[in-house]
């Protein structure tokens, strides 16, 4: 599904993404690791088209989009969430989803004018399908409350929640974990893999959390210094000596 053949992202002088390479399989659900500065997010970012790569090709889905902006990789399936959730905060979990589907016929001033039936009947499948996106992450009793005055947890929920109001195939997750409590990780843990194993989503995470990564994640990418460190399950990578070293601040010895 996704393709990174030797990325590279210079930043005046400061090289953040080194030469980086890896697959993404579909119905995958991959973990992106490695120590704070190893560039993960900035390799997020190039994938998710925030920044353009000094060199090196991203292919989505087969297609070279190495370059393509954020929007047009949104109309493609390419989307993502945030370590900081972004929600618009003044308005309610219900509307924060109904914005997000593309192209609504009500976005058109002659269409309000001249067919506002059709409008109404395409607000109502929206608002249809974001009570059912609602009901699937268990948030219909915040519908109406503002996005704002969510729970940390809840607004991880909530952005996933908008990335199913699309036809995303690919889903780029930026520390789902960051900021929730325990018992809403458990849940955010099943919504994603329910996500993956009955709607056919594919996911890449960044996450600290060792547990989550465990559960959810085949395989474990660990980056260091820009580059790809080692890939493989789980259990390979948290036992591999450099990322003791690199990440984990252990040893092999320290290991039981």
């Amino acid at each position: 599904m996704l393709e990174l053949d030797q990325l590279v992202m210079d930043f005046s002088g400061f090289r953040a993404v080194n030469g980086c390479s890896f697959r993404v399989d579909e119905g995958s659900i991959t973990a992106l690791i490695g120590p704070n500065g190893a560039g993960k997010t900035t390799l997020f970012n190039l994938i998710a088209g925030a920044l353009v790569p000094t060199s090196g090709t991203i292919r989505f889905l087969g297609e070279d989009v190495t370059g393509l902006s954020s929007d047009a990789l949104f109309h493609k399936g390419l989307v993502r969430t945030f370590q900081i959730p972004h929600e618009f905060h003044r308005l309610t979990a219900l509307e924060n989803l109904m914005m997000v589907p593309p192209a609504q016929i009500g976005e058109g001033l002659f269409a309000n004018w001249l067919s506002w039936g059709k409008v109404r009947a395409s607000e109502a499948e929206v608002e249809q399908k974001a009570y059912d996106t609602l009901e699937f992450l268990e948030l219909t009793h915040v519908a109406h409350q503002r996005a704002g005055n969510l729970s940390g947890g809840q607004k991880k929920l909530l952005e996933l929640g908008r990335t199913m109001m699309t036809d995303a195939k690919l889903v780029l997750l930026d520390e789902p974990a960051a900021g929730v409590n325990r018992t809403l990780l458990r849940k955010l843990e099943e919504k994603i893999q329910i996500l993956n194993k009955e709607r056919g989503y594919t996911f890449i995470l960044i996450e600290h959390d060792m547990e989550m990564i465990e559960k959810l994640c085949d395989p474990v990418i660990c980056m260091a210094e820009g580059a790809v460190l080692i890939q493989g399950d789980f259990q390979t990578v948290r036992s591999d000596a450099r990322v003791l070293e690199a990440y984990l601040g252990e040893t092999a010895g320290e290991v039981a």
